[in-house]
């Protein structure tokens, strides 16, 4: 497939969902999977400062998934961009793979946290991006991902509190909504980040020039929520 990129450029992206069904193991959170690869890949193609190569780099941009649960589109994405062999998405799941059904940081290369357990992210980037900043690390960007019912978890509201208030402005967070949240918010997902000193911005979760303008928008002084909209879990 082939997308216009800003700036009158064009690229190409691999058959992720192609590399999606080499994994057949007892996955229960495909909707988990598939609501977060258009954001992954247009993170790690056109916006992240990773790479194989630079995975002890202090420098880096730290990306962590917080929606651990549906892996599979993360280590399809992984896989692409080279982090390990493609064939290693044959034994998802299995006894002796490195790819379990929630990522591990001490076997998957490129992997920030071991997660799963919802609402943890959050709060870990958080602290990632306090102590890149007490390190004097002002350049490496922190990149958490959360779906939307991972903002019923209270571990979360602290610390979207906490980070506008501290001015975390290398603190950014996607927020994938499948209509999955079991709590309406007042005003939307947006407007509580905002309330809380935020900046924020709502898009199209499949529309990849829409993320990656909403990924790189300006927020100087504040922390930045992509709220991503896909389609409905149950639809």
């Amino acid at each position: 497939m082939t997308i216009t990129e800003r700036h009158e450029r064009t690229y190409t992206y691999p058959d992720l969902s192609g590399l999606m069904g080499l994994m057949t193991g007892d996955e229960k959170h495909g909707p988990a999977a598939t609501s977060t690869l258009d954001v992954l890949w247009v993170l790690y193609d056109r916006v992240l400062r990773v790479g194989p190569d630079r995975t002890a780099d202090p420098a880096r941009d730290r990306f962590l998934l917080s929606k651990g649960h549906g892996p599979m589109a993360y280590y399809a994405v992984l896989a692409a961009k080279g982090f390990f062999p493609v064939d290693w998405l044959r034994g998802f799941g299995s006894y002796d793979s490195p790819l379990g059904h929630h990522p591990d940081r001490t076997l998957v290369p490129g992997a920030e946290i071991g997660s799963g357990s919802l609402g943890h992210g959050l709060p870990i980037a958080v602290g990632t991006a306090l102590g890149l900043r007490a390190q004097g690390l002002d350049e490496p960007a922190v990149w958490a991902l959360i779906g939307d019912a991972e903002l019923d978890e209270g571990s979360n509201h602290e610390a979207i509190a906490f980070a506008g208030p501290a001015a975390l402005d290398r603190l950014h967070t996607v927020v994938v909504d499948n209509s999955s949240a079991s709590h309406a918010r007042p005003g939307g997902i947006a407007a509580r980040f905002e309330a809380a000193g935020w900046s924020a911005v709502t898009v199209d979760g499949r529309d990849h020039e829409a993320l990656y303008a909403a990924f790189t928008a300006p927020h100087p002084g504040r922390p930045h929520v992509v709220v991503a909209r896909v389609e409905a879990k149950n639809s």
